[in-house]
């Protein structure tokens, strides 16, 4: 594995584990927070394996975009297409106001990282 893989890895695997520390809160739940480092952890999840697989990539937090770019080293992720249409808004527009997550989301976006991490570790063997 290349040592830039390991870094997003290791980046990647930060944001997992802050997504789902925060998600465990029950006194001033953070669902923002949990949204926005479940979205950072799959697409540097992703940025690993377009990093891995010798596949340039644009400086972006669109995962659609990204997995766009992944599908041809890996087909059978076109089914984390509805994932990453979830975790998308997550990226950007959490952080200001008017853009609140719910309990719900914040669920959902955990399950949605779970499957993105899930694949990319399956893919790297780890």
């Amino acid at each position: 594995m290349k040592a830039a893989t390991r870094d997003w890895i290791t980046k990647a695997e930060a944001d997992y584990l802050a997504a789902a520390d925060l998600a465990r809160r029950r006194k001033l739940p953070l669902h923002d927070m949990v949204c926005f480092h479940c979205q950072q952890s799959a697409e540097k999840y992703l940025k690993a394996r377009l990093e891995e697989g010798s596949v340039n990539f644009p400086k972006t937090h669109d995962l659609e975009t990204l997995l766009t770019l992944l599908i041809p080293l890996e087909p059978l992720w076109a089914a984390l297409i509805p994932a990453t249409k979830r975790l998308k808004p997550f990226g950007v527009l959490i952080r200001y106001p008017g853009n609140d997550a719910t309990s719900a989301q914040a669920r959902q976006a955990l399950v949605d990282c779970k499957a993105i991490r899930s694949e990319a570790r399956h893919s790297f063997g780890i």
